[in-house]
């Protein structure tokens, strides 16, 4: 992902049918998104990736590392394809356990995002846990479900997809 993307991505987020699943739910400026874009990209724990689905970009996934694990955030273009999400997330799931080399992968999906839920244990990833009223948004409470992926996992389960 490079600073040419920033339009078309913050075009996504700020769509209401991804911003509703989304911890911070305002709409983003531009000058947020920019800002936000300028920290990150700096950072060597974050990759950033726009995905492209027949060489039309569709996708955002982004890897936060901590030595051989990291957490993974993505959504959709709103006009994506069906099919698109399974594509990206085995796209960039291989990426992470070939060519990152990390072990293990972990998601959260808040509990409304049901759509999310179905999407990580469709990848194979296990639940882990809950984290009870951890997210405020609006001023009510939400829980937050964690699921993981190792590595070994993936590789059998990458196949049947």
């Amino acid at each position: 992902m490079t600073n040419k993307d920033l339009p078309l991505l913050l075009t996504w987020r700020n769509h209401p049918d991804i911003r509703k699943f989304m911890y911070t739910q305002h709409e983003i400026t531009l000058s947020e998104h920019q800002n936000w874009f300028d920290k990150v990209s700096r950072d060597p724990t974050r990759q950033l990736l726009l995905y492209y689905d027949y060489y039309n970009p569709v996708g955002f996934c982004q890897f936060t590392i901590n030595k051989h694990r990291a957490e993974w955030g993505f959504y959709l273009s709103p006009e994506a394809t069906t099919g698109a999400g399974t594509r990206l997330g085995k796209t960039a799931l291989n990426y992470a356990f070939d060519e990152m080399q990390l072990h293990k992968v972990s998601g959260e999906a808040l509990d409304f995002n049901l759509p999310s839920v179905k999407f990580h244990r469709k990848l194979g990833f296990v639940d882990e846990g809950c984290l009870r009223d951890h997210a405020e948004i609006d001023g009510k409470y939400y829980d937050i479900y964690c699921f993981g992926l190792l590595k070994t996992e993936w590789h059998s389960k990458r196949e049947k997809l």
